[in-house]
């Protein structure tokens, strides 16, 4: 704002300058040889500027009733007429003293007066306007930035309280597919339980970290399948194919293990002959698109069982990507449920 002013300032000097150069040149200025009057000008600007700018800040606490523009204001219009006068005394020959019985010398000490007490004020005045509008600008700025930091705090709460709450029922669910088979004396129990193991050692780390990778979501959907095939061999098959440039990508943790886990509970479980799952993930340029597909009960069984799994994952999905995520879901021909999801590449995870 002080160069602003200072250019303003300057502008209206040389202005009045000029002006005065060619009022008064051939009657005043020039004839009597006095080259300093632009010199004068510049030095009541000079002035002008340097109260406006100290006054700025000093001093540090001023009157409640005294505004402190009020006062910046208030001495740029005294200051202007005390060094016009200063000035002019000092420049004035002992022999023309006093100056202001000099009629030249009269007019160009009333001159700069009245023209510095026309302008400067009101110079000093849309300076302030000018720093105040920057201030509320800044002010507004700095609270977007202070809203948006909080929004982004809040989602990831959001974000970690939904993983806190998806893990323990992957989890849980899982215990009681073991359960069931121990229960039941199967020879499968114990084989079961050692894949889980095996399974828990990669995944539960994951589940607090905050740095997912879509290989690492894949990793664990093929461990969940193998523990559900162990569970359920002659009823479930399943494959997982995916770009192996797609591992790298972020993932929401257990996002894709939602998906899963709802077609073999209420896709292939509840169905008498079972079925096949089938998890593919191709690239484009832009987006990664994994299809999780069943050949179970279809949309009808799963759509009463699964609403609240799949409304936590979309919402999971919109604060990880905004709106360039999408989750779809669709029948699979002739008999089972396809659900699609599409995340955007390159935008990392947290």
């Amino acid at each position: 704002m002080a160069s602003e002013f200072r250019k303003l300032l300057g502008a209206v000097c040389a202005i009045v300058a000029i002006s005065a150069a060619i009022g008064f040149a051939s009657d005043i200025a020039f004839n009597h040889g006095e080259p300093w009057f632009l010199y004068r000008m510049a030095t009541v600007g000079l002035a002008v500027v340097s109260t406006f700018l100290l006054l700025a800040h000093w001093p540090s606490a001023l009157p409640t009733k005294l505004p402190r523009w009020a006062l910046q204001v208030g001495c740029v219009a005294l200051v202007v007429p005390i060094t016009t006068l200063i000035i002019w005394s000092a420049m004035t020959p002992l022999a023309e003293w006093p100056f202001w019985q000099k009629g030249e010398k009269l007019m160009e000490f009333a001159f700069v007066t009245v023209v510095g007490l026309l302008v400067s004020p009101w110079i000093a005045l849309a300076v302030l306007v000018r720093q105040k509008e920057a201030f509320a600008r800044e002010q507004e700025m700095a609270f977007r930035l202070t809203r948006s930091e909080l929004e982004r705090r809040e989602q990831d709460a959001r974000l970690h309280l939904m993983q806190a709450q998806v893990a323990p029922h992957f989890l849980f669910n899982t215990l009681a597919n073991v359960q069931a088979l121990v229960d039941a004396g199967s020879p499968k129990g114990p084989h079961l339980l050692r894949a889980l193991t095996t399974y828990l050692r990669s995944a539960v780390p994951r589940l607090e970290g905050r740095q997912h990778s879509l290989g690492d979501e894949l990793a664990s959907v093929r461990a969940y399948l193998d523990l559900m095939q162990m569970r359920m061999p002659d009823r479930l098959h399943h494959s997982v194919d995916a770009d192996p440039a797609a591992n790298g990508l972020a993932c929401p943790p257990l996002a894709i293990m939602t998906l899963v886990e709802n077609a073999v509970r209420h896709g292939i479980d509840p169905c008498e002959k079972g079925g096949r799952i089938d998890v593919l993930c191709t690239l484009s340029k832009t987006h990664a698109l994994i299809h999780v597909t069943d050949t179970g009960q279809g949309s009808a069984a799963q759509s009463s069982s699964t609403g609240t799994g799949l409304a936590t994952l979309r919402e999971r999905l919109k604060l990880a990507f905004g709106s360039k995520a999408a989750l779809r879901l669709y029948d699979n021909d002739p008999h089972g449920f396809c659900a699609e999801m599409d995340i955007p590449i390159g935008r990392p995870f947290s």
